[in-house]
């Protein structure tokens, strides 16, 4: 991952630095870095590596089990991270949700996940709008796979989502917003009155009211609403 720029003036939190290669480069570039590791058997080598760099803390546990505000005490902060895709979208969501707001995130993930997290209305998926809700994504940079040793199976992308000062649903309307969404992508193939109906476990007669209150054809899939139509029916709901 190659940084775009000198970053003195941040703070970067690195999730997953494993034995430090890239957090070497963050220590001579930011102000502070806090690498946050799972694996136990890394940190007393990851720690010796980072030993020369004063500005650099390693902390062991799991980014989705700590508090953000025990991490990072600057707003506007960067994140860097090498982490699986699965798990993407719900370590979006923990930092955006914490009291500290990441101003950008940073991410070395498969190439095809990239694509699909900036996906356009029409073609979007659950991953892609539990992204686009909290900040605009695009494709900085594309790995082949052949740049990595030992090389994987698949290319790498740098995922780089610029965090809106808002998210794009109100606050107070995101629980609505996940539920709706993960009901709605949960059956395949499935019109959007069906996928609500099986996943909200309510009628379909209820279902297909909702959506109709919110002037959506609920014949349609999940896949083609904008943001802006899942906001509607959050609102209806």
């Amino acid at each position: 991952m190659r940084t775009p720029q000198k970053w003195e003036d941040d703070c970067v939190l690195e999730i997953g630095p494993g034995l430090g290669s890239l957090t070497r480069y963050l220590a001579v570039s930011a102000k502070q870095v806090t690498a946050v590791e799972l694996d136990f058997d890394l940190l007393a080598p990851l720690r010796a590596v980072l030993s020369p760099y004063q500005n650099v803390r390693v902390v062991h546990g799991d980014i989705l089990k700590l508090s953000i505000s025990e991490l990072i005490d600057q707003p506007n902060y960067i994140v860097a991270a090498n982490i699986p895709y699965n798990i993407t979208s719900a370590i979006i969501r923990h930092l955006l949700e914490g009291d500290i707001k990441p101003r950008r995130v940073v991410l070395t993930i498969q190439k095809e996940v990239a694509e699909r997290i900036c996906a356009k209305a029409g073609d979007l998926s659950l991953l892609a709008l539990s992204v686009q809700v909290y900040g605009k994504p695009s494709i900085a940079a594309k790995i082949p796979a052949g740049a990595f040793h030992p090389a994987p199976k698949v290319d790498s992308a740098i995922l780089r989502i610029d965090i809106y000062d808002e998210p794009l649903i109100p606050r107070d309307l995101l629980n609505t917003f996940f539920k709706l969404t993960k009901a709605g992508f949960g059956q395949k193939r499935k019109t959007l009155r069906n996928s609500l109906a099986s996943g909200l476990h309510i009628p379909t007669t209820e279902a297909e009211a909702l959506l109709t209150s919110a002037g959506i054809d609920f014949m349609r899939r999940a896949e083609t609403l904008s943001i802006e139509e899942w906001k509607v029916l959050c609102d209806k709901r």
